[in-house]
């Protein structure tokens, strides 16, 4: 290695200890800026120390589940796995995972990386990383500011991925956007998707980014949507349709709040709560058997594996059952109103809204939220937090649904757990969901305390 790259190790190391010292955060993103400050090739310097194989993942939904589940599969097959497990998906944050993952020499010891790419930043990422594969979720609307409309976002996906052509590509063919990369770019690749219909109503929604074939114009004929635009289409003008994916999930079943499902011959009894983590699973089972990763536990992986990732979490307090749930963009929190939905049993709801950088400042997705199907959600009461509480008031006043406001979640919560339903639902975008985690755990272990005593 040469001295540059040591030097870079080493004041990233230094920048990452000084951070955690002085209580300035978590040290994840900072010491990958020093150093590649000190070394601008220093991500592919780490990237080519990986003895095996380097994952990527991208998309709109379910990154960041399906890398943790890439990872927890490669540990449980007693592999030595470099991720940036913090969701810090920028450039200087992935450089942060690698060079603080080095040993005292500066030397990298790993046999796989399994990294998630932000989309906007996989045009600086990929060409650095070199990855043996890019598995991609889905495609669609996100944060306005960052991202703008669907179509800047897929063309900085197709310009990461027109890099490295020797990367093979790991698609969702139930999406038209994720499977038009497939003609665009020169790539190999493996489709994988769920011909059977399993998302209700409420999750399939109106919200659509992209019903016209990319190729000829025409719009698209659909046997029917999963949610969003995927499902099973086929153009009627030029003849592009959905392949038969090479990898499929069915006898899929919803049975005391998780699924279970059959995967090439497995049958999966999951932790998970929600249709589009059987996706996910599926996503990452695709990756692992298109690069020849073991997968001898893989099943037993799966059913010991938590999908929240602190982003869907359940807490009791004062003798109440509360959920804690991650809501970032329309489609994201199309799903969390179903998951409202299926539970019969009165409920209060919180709706945090936040509009800091982390969040996206332009918040007029929520217009694009069909919001009316909470009507029907056996609510006793419904409030609205965060910096943007009234315009998520107003977003439900418009649906006729009432709405109360606060500044105070602590309270609130404190107030509901105790006089409430005993069934709080709390939905927040970024920038309070690791805040909101904190407190209900403070909350929750300080009861158990206090009840020990």
């Amino acid at each position: 290695m040469r001295l540059r790259s040591k030097a870079a190790i080493r004041c990233a190391k230094l920048t990452s200890i000084l951070i955690k010292k002085l209580n300035r955060g978590s040290g994840v993103t900072l010491p990958g800026y020093v150093a590649r400050l000190i070394d601008p090739k220093i991500l592919s310097v780490m990237s080519g120390m990986i003895r095996e194989k380097t994952i990527v993942t991208m998309g709109t939904n379910g990154k960041t589940t399906t890398n943790s589940i890439l990872y927890h599969a490669l540990k449980a097959e007693g592999k030595t796995v470099i991720i940036n497990r913090t969701g810090a998906n920028m450039l200087n944050g992935i450089i942060s995972a690698f060079v603080l993952a080095t040993d005292k020499k500066g030397v990298l010891h790993a046999d796989y990386a399994c990294i998630e790419v932000d989309e906007i930043a996989s045009v600086r990422v990929l060409p650095e990383l070199k990855p043996d594969c890019v598995l991609l979720t889905n495609i669609s609307r996100d944060q306005l500011d960052r991202f703008g409309e669907v179509d800047i976002t897929y063309n900085k996906i197709k310009t990461a991925i027109l890099s490295v052509p020797k990367t093979t590509l790991i698609i969702n063919c139930d999406d038209i956007l994720s499977y038009t990369l497939t003609r665009e770019c020169k790539n190999n690749f493996v489709t994988y998707g769920i011909s059977e219909q399993i998302f209700d109503d409420i999750s399939r929604s109106e919200i659509r980014e992209s019903i016209f074939c990319r190729s000829c114009g025409k719009k698209l004929s659909y046997d029917f949507f999963h949610y969003g635009q995927l499902g099973i289409y086929r153009c009627p003008g030029c003849g592009f349709k959905r392949p038969i994916p090479k990898f499929t999930a069915s006898e899929i079943t919803f049975h005391d709040e998780v699924y279970s499902f059959d995967m090439d011959g497995m049958h999966i009894d999951s932790g998970a709560r929600s249709p589009y983590n059987v996706y996910n699973t599926l996503s990452a089972y695709a990756a692992l058997c298109t690069l020849g990763a073991p997968l001898h536990k893989f099943k037993e992986t799966i059913e010991g594996f938590d999908y929240g990732n602190n982003r869907e979490s359940i807490f009791a307090i004062n003798g109440a059952r509360v959920q804690l749930h991650l809501a970032k963009n329309p489609i994201g929190f199309q799903q969390k109103i179903s998951l409202v939905l299926k539970d019969p049993k009165p409920k209060d709801v919180i709706i945090q809204i936040n509009d800091t950088y982390q969040d996206g400042e332009d918040i007029s997705w929520l217009w694009d939220v069909d919001f009316q199907y909470l009507a029907g959600a056996n609510t006793a009461t419904i409030t609205t937090n965060g910096t943007r509480r009234h315009d998520m008031g107003l977003r439900l006043k418009y649906e006729g649904i009432p709405v109360s406001s606060t500044t105070d979640m602590k309270g609130t919560v404190e107030n509901l757990t105790a006089n409430g339903t005993k069934n709080l639902y709390i939905i927040v975008n970024y920038s309070g969901l690791y805040r909101t985690n904190h407190m209900l755990t403070e909350m929750q272990d300080k009861e158990k305390g206090g009840t020990q005593a």
